[in-house]
């Protein structure tokens, strides 16, 4: 804390000025953790990074909150699964998801906005929140020319 400036301080609690370091030299090579591989892994399971992905679950609950549940247990399968797929549609072209990337993956995965959610229709979803190889499954299971083909619903 400071003190007012007519306290007297002893040369012992006076600030003493700090070393300036140096700027790193540029021959140095750069941190492991931040090169880029030429060759990015790609294949089953290895995904497509988007900015923002998660946002697709926000969109994912906006959407299925007025919605109907046969069983209200499978509204989290069911909404994850509808994040990921709009998350892996905006990782397509190098976005973050939005609405419309939400709505094109309910659309490819035969659901409607608003609808009543059967337990049957909820089955290709069963266990999807708690499975993180379940959700990579599920996720490589719908093609990229699948998504992209598909239009935007309003």
């Amino acid at each position: 804390m400071t003190q007012p400036s007519f306290v007297p301080v002893p040369a012992t609690g006076a600030v003493r000025r700090t070393l300036a370091t140096p700027a790193p030299s540029i021959g140095r090579p750069p941190k492991a953790g931040l090169q880029r591989s030429p060759h990015p892994p790609s294949g089953t399971g290895a995904g497509t990074p988007a900015p923002d992905a998660g946002y697709a679950l926000t969109i994912a609950h906006h959407e299925f909150a007025d919605a109907s549940f046969e069983h209200d247990h499978d509204r989290e399968d069911v909404v994850l699964g509808v994040a990921l797929v709009a998350a892996k549609r905006a990782s397509l072209v190098g976005r973050g998801p939005t609405r419309s990337d939400v709505r094109v993956a309910m659309e490819a995965l035969g659901l409607t906005a608003g609808a009543a959610v059967s337990h049957h229709d909820a089955e290709p979803f069963a266990g999807l929140a708690h499975s993180y190889f379940r959700q990579r499954e599920f996720v490589d299971a719908v093609t990229p020319e699948r998504l992209l083909a598909a239009t935007t619903p309003r």
